[in-house]
């Protein structure tokens, strides 16, 4: 009798679970401590659960452990660019497909080339673009309405 109710105690859980949303996971991959907490700001109540990385070596290793819906890349960061970072990342097998959106303050057309290239969904150019508009964006590559 025992092990039947912890049978159902178990199927209520998972019932439970299913019925909430399902929090998406964001890797912020940015060296700037002001621009990664107004980010946090941002994001905090859109249903999303933000990770952090301060340079590439972090955000691959983050990026195994945890595996990210999404991750947001900048381009210029300590120990490698965003550039090399991506390059890594498309060669390892649990996280080669995870879309990756770059962030960045750069936006000359070979920059945009490279990263569509290394098959980046998007560059963003942090200063043509509202917060408010970076998460729309966001929301649309992980296909949220």
């Amino acid at each position: 009798m025992a092990i039947i109710e912890e049978i159902n105690l178990q199927s209520t859980d998972v019932t439970t679970a299913a019925a909430a949303p399902v929090q998406k996971k964001i890797l912020s991959v940015e060296d700037d401590a002001f621009l990664r907490d107004l980010l946090a700001q941002k994001f905090a109540g859109q249903n999303f659960s933000m990770l952090y990385a301060q340079n590439g070596e972090d955000a691959i290793e983050i990026a195994q452990k945890e595996l990210p819906d999404l991750i947001l890349l900048d381009v210029i960061l300590p120990t490698m660019t965003g550039f090399e970072t991506l390059e890594k990342i498309r060669a390892i097998d649990s996280i080669s497909s995870t879309p990756v959106v770059f962030l960045s303050n750069l936006g000359q057309q070979s920059d945009l080339d490279k990263a569509q290239e290394l098959g980046a969904k998007e560059f963003i150019v942090k200063a043509n673009h509202s917060l408010e508009e970076i998460i729309a964006k966001v929301k649309f590559h992980l296909g949220i309405v």
